[in-house]
């Protein structure tokens, strides 16, 4: 019998936006593209596959159905809070990608309301520190489990 995969928010997290398209659904909706047939088109997403996926954001309270027609109705895709509370992870994977993946021009740049280029960082909101593996101590609540994996016994 296959032993149970650690408990965890990331993957509880990714069955609901780690399927291909959901994120780009979120990066569109968080550039102001609300409606199907432009998520469509800047995704490259098939429109089945799109269907099912806001379908299931909707479902899982990341994003709302908005109509903005009556005849024919029509519907717009807004962000609920829980969604909106996603976009650090969008502008981190954006950050990460622009640093690491082999671009000579980064595809978007994001203008802070300072005037300057968006570097997102991951701080602590208690003391503002920058929050990196150095400065983390992970302290395991799933019962039964440790950071190496399952209580063995």
């Amino acid at each position: 019998m296959k032993a149970a995969p650690r408990p965890c928010s990331i993957a509880d997290a990714l069955a609901l936006v780690g399927e291909k398209y959901a994120l780009l659904v979120l990066r569109e909706i968080s550039l102001g593209v609300r409606r199907f047939d432009r998520i469509a088109r800047n995704t490259g997403a098939p429109r089945d596959v799109l269907t099912a996926r806001l379908k299931r954001l909707v479902e899982a309270g990341i994003l709302e159905k908005v109509p903005y027609s009556d005849r024919p109705q029509r519907f717009e895709y807004r962000t609920t809070p829980a969604g909106a509370e996603l976009q650090p992870v969008l502008l981190t994977l954006m950050s990460w990608g622009d640093r690491h993946l082999d671009r000579t021009v980064r595809p978007v740049l994001l203008e802070h309301r300072c005037g300057e280029v968006l570097i997102p960082r991951v701080v602590c909101a208690h003391c503002g520190d920058e929050a990196d593996a150095a400065s983390l101590t992970p302290h395991v609540q799933a019962p039964g489990w440790t950071t190496a994996g399952p209580v063995e016994g």
